[in-house]
């Protein structure tokens, strides 16, 4: 199985204006008779999140203004979005998205799984505490709220657990819990304790050697075992959050080619990926993206988007010159 190495997309230029400077042009750009789209994009779609937090202090500090807020009402649609998302403190994103995952127009599991699965422990936890802070709510009570049965059996204690993330591996370990793994999948006791729990908390290491113990002893790969009916939509998160722990490049892809192909896109899943994974691994998405459609993602993007939304995407991309 595939592991997650950072390869971020995002390109920061050699000589990068002061924070000062910077939300001075940010300013400019919202004054006058237009927004200046570009101007914005020129500045915050080539800044990392250390910058993008020193320019929203520094904005605050000099304007007495929000830039977000300042976003907010200068822009619209989908490119608002995008910006906003972008310029968002990542754990700050990571809680805002968990947030409107659970509310029930904006509801999608498959948002929390994959920041639970994709997310860094420290991330996960920085993310936790971001949430507390805006929310007056931890995540886990929001979400054993918003889910019931076997999707909270599985969402509750994958965003609880502070997983181990080093590169250490119990053989053994790995063999017996790839035969119970096994048993309790044949059985169709997808939703049994132990399954959860070795999905759950295990470390991605130790997960991938239990998966690639099932494979070599049983012959097959647990997610082609999970086909059996997913018409389930606990069935489907489980398989999803698998592979989101093992092979997050192959995960992101699917969703970006869903998002891309359907009759009209989906901008929610294609703002999301591109703006939670520019600085850390884009640049592998798009190759796996690549490989299995035969079309680089810059272009697959600029063909089925428009506008200010477009050139923002391409930015983070790396593909705006």
């Amino acid at each position: 199985m595939a592991t997650l190495k950072v390869r971020a997309t995002l390109k920061i230029p050699s000589h990068v204006p002061s924070p000062e400077e910077d939300s001075e042009q940010l300013r400019k750009a919202f004054q006058g008779w237009g927004t200046n789209e570009g101007l914005i994009i020129s500045i915050l779609g080539h800044r990392n999140a250390a910058q993008r937090k020193l320019i929203r202090a520094t904005y605050a500090a000099t304007y007495g203004e929000d830039l977000l807020k300042d976003l907010d009402k200068e822009l619209s649609s989908d490119f608002e979005r995008t910006v906003v998302l972008w310029t968002l403190d990542p754990a700050e994103r990571d809680a805002f998205l968990v947030n409107e995952a659970t509310k029930r127009l904006t509801s999608n599991n498959w948002v929390i799984m994959e920041i639970a699965s994709t997310r860094s422990s420290r991330e996960l936890f920085s993310a936790k505490q971001a949430y507390q802070a805006r929310f007056k709510r931890s995540i886990e009570e929001d979400i054993a709220y918003h889910t019931s049965g076997d999707l909270r059996k599985l969402l509750v204690p994958l965003v609880g657990t502070f997983r181990y993330e080093g590169d250490e591996v119990n053989t053994i370990l790995a063999k017996s819990e790839a035969k119970l793994l096994h048993e309790k999948i044949a059985e169709k006791a997808y939703n049994h304790d132990d399954l959860i729990r070795i999905v759950t908390t295990r470390s991605k290491a130790q997960l991938n050697a239990t998966l690639n113990h099932y494979n070599d002893e049983f012959g097959n790969a647990i997610d082609k075992d999970l086909e059996t009916n997913l018409e389930d939509e606990y069935l489907k998160l489980l398989k999803a959050t698998i592979q989101c722990l093992t092979y997050p490049e192959k995960y992101f892809e699917e969703l970006l080619r869903i998002a891309i192909n359907k009759m009209g896109t989906d901008e929610w899943a294609l703002t999301r990926v591109v703006t939670t994974r520019a600085e850390v691994d884009l640049q592998r998405i798009a190759e796996e993206y690549q490989k299995r459609n035969s079309i680089p993602l810059d272009r697959a993007i600029a063909n089925d988007t428009s506008g200010d939304y477009k050139s923002m995407l391409l930015a983070l991309l790396g593909h705006d010159d």
